[in-house]
């Protein structure tokens, strides 16, 4: 892929997580929503990926963000970040460590990372126990914003008994790579653990981009673009010769003697899709695919139980 194509990637993939960022601050007035799970219904949807970008969206706002590790079989984000912490959620929940001793700052301006010990047993006692509870509390009080990374649902129910406690859920759903059947089955283990699920962030789009983005991010950039910039202010330049362009005019077409037809406003254009990660999620919803969670759900086959409301 060419340089410039690399850095309209890039620059779709920022906008499509600060897009996201945003509806999750206004997701919800009169309770914001400060504590969130990130989830996904099986193994290698990209939820940690996730997570990480998020967590540096939320921060770029001046905000201060803690990611927390909460896979306690399978730890992701230590490896990703480069870090190594001496101690984790299990020594500050056992009161070993004080919390300001076992967070770690990260490469991002403003995020926080806090590491959880390998091959901890019983992990969902200690996510279910007051302690833990209490811990989220302490966490609200001390950060903007605190994010939990957890395994995935289809496996553990670890992001179903943290769902219950923080503000809100989001569910990772990687295009052309799960089962219908098994986003569906998460959606309602979320639902009947009492969980607020704010969303579905759709990962792994195919990689298609409108010509705005590319023209915008181009190193040329589009035709408009380029007649704006002869008509700036340039440095004087000293070239060997210079030649005045010959402008060309043509002759206006007359008019019609009827009344011209009713302007029509032109339809917005389609927001583009990124290719390497999230997709540009539309102002006012917090799911990232086209469509709102109900949507998706209900074009899905998904029906409410357990006297839920038909949303």
């Amino acid at each position: 892929m060419a340089k410039n194509s690399q850095t309209g990637d890039r620059a779709v993939m920022q906008n499509a997580v600060k897009t996201l960022a945003t509806n999750i601050r206004f997701a919800s007035v009169d309770n914001p929503v400060r504590s969130l799970v990130v989830t996904s219904s099986i193994p290698n949807e990209g939820k940690s990926t996730i997570a990480i970008a998020l967590a540096e969206a939320l921060a770029s706002g001046g905000k201060s963000v803690l990611l927390v590790e909460c896979d306690m079989r399978r730890r992701t984000i230590a490896g990703v970040l480069g870090l190594h912490a001496q101690s984790g959620l299990y020594a500050v929940l056992s009161s070993q460590v004080e919390l300001r001793d076992a967070v770690v700052p990260t490469s991002m301006r403003g995020v926080s990372f806090l590491d959880s010990e390998p091959h901890i047993p019983n992990p969902v006692d200690i996510l279910s126990s007051r302690r833990f509870h209490s811990f989220v509390e302490t966490l609200h009080s001390s950060y903007d914003y605190v994010i939990f990374d957890t395994p995935p649902l289809s496996a553990f129910v670890d992001a179903a008994v943290i769902g219950s406690v923080v503000d809100g859920t989001l569910l990772v759903v990687r295009r052309n790579f799960t089962k219908r059947e098994a986003v569906l089955g998460s959606y309602e283990q979320l639902k009947k653990a009492g969980a607020n699920v704010l969303g579905t962030v759709l990962n792994y789009c195919e990689n298609e981009r409108s010509e705005y983005y590319y023209e915008y991010y181009n190193k040329k950039g589009s035709k408009r673009d380029r007649a704006a910039d002869a008509d700036a202010p340039r440095l004087p330049t000293t070239p060997a010769r210079q030649t005045a362009p010959v402008a060309r005019q043509t002759a206006p077409a007359p008019r019609p003697a009827t009344a011209p037809a009713t302007r029509q406003t032109p339809q917005a254009a389609p927001v583009a899709r990124q290719g390497s990660g999230l997709r540009p999620i539309p102002q006012g919803t917090v799911a990232a695919s086209p469509d709102s969670t109900s949507q998706f759900l209900a074009q899905a086959g998904y029906r409410p139980r357990y006297g839920e409301d038909d949303e």
